[in-house]
């Protein structure tokens, strides 16, 4: 497994990130947060697919005296997002909520910074500085004789890059909350451009050593943002950066958490609920294997509830299943034989195996039914 880089360890509500503890995942809600009955409806929904810490946007102060009912009644942390007006932040804090997010693009001065820092420690939650390259302030001006630069910090044509804007914004801020003797905090340097979000996240990570939230911002619609989240937040992860993750996606949030679970499970820093192994098919499959593949990859959503790795504790001896969807005699066995369940295709039958055994031949139209069973067989066991 790779190594992680290490990080401070932070209390977010009954969670911590940072340190040894698992990478979390987030999502953000995308109701009307003055209509506490929708948001604590999809706050429960994002629950029961394993959400582990909860965002909502706060636009006035209807919706910050809102969050107080929010958080009596889920069962998550809870951040507020807050821009442009400090005293949402404080009326935040008031309510209860688990964490602050807040924007150095818009925020305000320092005195409204550490107005917030105040409030925020004597609550003892923590502050992300949250930096987005779509809200970035002007370029601060290069120092003279400045020559501690890291390699792309300066683009062609001599002036500061959009990576390095970023970093320097968010420096700026820890300085403000570190002179307040607050040091709760947690970093994200977010761009819809995913070649420069990486560059800020390792550019910050040499320079602090408080925990980094990932995230490529604005990435899209479930299918490219979903591949552009992978890429930015895979190489990332790999590099042993990132303690969090949230995957930004015009979809519902319960998408966004379904694929940062896989971006974790693909690079074995998480481990939960089924794999599948299906293969791509070409026209040695004889079999419909794309409507076998679908179904039994909804079915395997409503046996294994994320809710159960939530805090990344998994029971004694826990041991994720292994599902091998396969459609000809390539591959097929071979990869059949090495999951915990498995079917390999021919000409309208299949082959079902369990542990590397073939247990019996079942004809094409039964191939699901009796894959799902077999399924359920070893859930039982666990």
């Amino acid at each position: 497994m790779m190594t992680r880089i290490k990080t401070r360890k932070i209390r977010v509500g009954n969670f911590f990130i940072g340190g040894s503890s698992p990478i979390s995942v987030q999502s953000m809600t995308k109701t009307d947060t003055r209509d506490v009955r929708a948001t604590v409806n999809q706050i429960k929904r994002l629950e029961r697919v394993g959400c582990e810490i909860v965002r909502v946007a706060v636009p006035d102060m209807e919706a910050a005296k809102a969050l107080g009912k929010i958080k009596k009644r889920i069962d998550v942390p809870l951040v507020a997002d807050i821009h442009f007006d400090y005293r949402l932040a404080i009326e935040a804090i008031r309510q209860g909520v688990d964490k602050i997010r807040i924007n150095p693009g818009n925020i305000g001065s320092r005195e409204r910074v550490e107005a917030i820092a105040k409030a925020a420690k004597n609550a003892r939650i923590p502050i992300r500085i949250g930096v987005n390259a779509g809200s970035l302030k002007l370029p601060l001006p290069e120092r003279k004789g400045r020559t501690n630069l890291h390699q792309g910090d300066i683009s062609h044509s001599g002036r500061m890059s959009k990576a390095r804007k970023m970093v320097t914004s968010a420096l700026q801020y820890v300085k403000i909350l570190e002179k307040q003797n607050f040091h709760q905090i947690v970093i994200s340097l977010k761009a819809s451009d995913v070649p420069t979000t990486i560059q800020a996240y390792r550019s910050i990570s040499e320079k602090t050593d408080y925990p980094l939230h990932l995230g490529i911002t604005e990435a899209g619609g479930e299918f490219s943002g979903s591949i552009k989240s992978a890429v930015g937040m895979g190489i990332l992860l790999s590099e042993g950066i990132g303690d969090t993750i949230r995957v930004s996606l015009t979809a519902s949030p319960e998408e966004e958490v379904r694929v940062g679970y896989e971006i974790l499970k693909a690079l074995n820093l998480r481990s939960f609920g089924p794999e599948v192994i299906s293969c791509p098919t070409c026209s040695r499959c004889q079999i419909d294997l794309i409507k076998i593949a679908h179904r039994v990859e909804k079915k395997l959503q409503s046996l294994f509830p994320q809710k159960s790795v939530i805090a990344g504790v998994q029971p004694s001896g826990f041991r994720p299943l292994k599902v091998a969807i396969m459609g000809c005699v390539v591959n097929g066995p071979g990869e059949a034989r090495e999951a915990d369940v498995g079917i390999a295709g021919g000409k309208g039958v299949g082959l079902l195996f369990r542990r590397g055994r073939i247990i019996k031949k079942v004809k094409e139209k039964q191939m699901i039914n009796v894959l799902i069973k077999e399924i359920e067989k070893e859930v039982r066991r666990r």
